[in-house]
């Protein structure tokens, strides 16, 4: 066996506890052919994953969050490929997520929006989606309320679910009241220091039962 066949064989190893059965084999060769480093991160709250171009000879690196559900993990790793096949293509001289870049991902998502890959549900608000991609999935919030259905994160909602005052966990560590809607964000005061932040709609928390149930 070969050593692109054995990089092949390591990469479907590690892909199959990510991403969709039927497209394993497909991404393992993706990252042969196009020669990246693939890195799987923990949870990082500001992305879901990013591109690196290849820096004094190294190759280019893709991280992608460990925490996606196969769906979110595979739309995410299509994202940053189109970034590493536009830097190929354009190098440093087109803006990140400009039109080059939306054609690529059109272009290399284009061969998995089959319900094969993907729920009819997600099938469809993706084909929305990459009408006009944006800079993350998490943008489009019709994109995003559907691929959460799939998550297994038990407890976790979105904030504007919860009922107006209720008292919320965010980030596992933070307690907050939820208050009035301030045209696309909601007001909330965290309760240890009375300081007021603006929060996504879409942003996931959990009720905070013990001082909820105190109200």
């Amino acid at each position: 066996m070969n050593a692109r066949a054995i990089q092949f064989e390591k990469n479907c190893d590690v892909l199959k506890k990510y991403i969709p059965e039927p497209v394993v084999e497909a991404m393992a060769m993706w990252i042969v052919d196009y020669d990246f480093k693939l890195k799987i991160k923990k949870e990082r709250s500001t992305k879901l994953g990013d591109y690196s171009s290849p820096q004094k000879g190294m190759n280019h690196v893709i991280t992608v969050n460990h925490n996606l559900n196969k769906y979110s993990f595979l739309i995410t790793l299509i994202h940053e490929v189109a970034h590493l096949t536009t830097f190929n293509k354009f190098k440093n001289s087109v803006a990140p997520h400009g039109q080059e870049w939306k054609n690529e991902f059109k272009i290399l998502m284009q061969p998995f929006l089959v319900p094969e890959v993907f729920p009819v549900d997600v099938l469809y608000a993706i084909r929305q989606y990459i009408q006009n991609p944006a800079a993350s999935s998490c943008t489009d919030t019709h994109l995003l309320r559907t691929l959460k259905l799939y998550d297994e994160n038990a407890g976790q909602v979105f904030l504007e679910y919860l009922p107006f005052k209720s008292v919320f966990l965010y980030n596992g560590n933070k307690v907050f009241q939820k208050g009035e809607k301030i045209r696309k964000r909601f007001r909330c005061i965290e309760i240890s220091t009375g300081t007021v932040y603006l929060f996504n709609p879409l942003t996931e928390v959990e009720l905070f039962e013990e001082l909820a149930d105190n109200q």
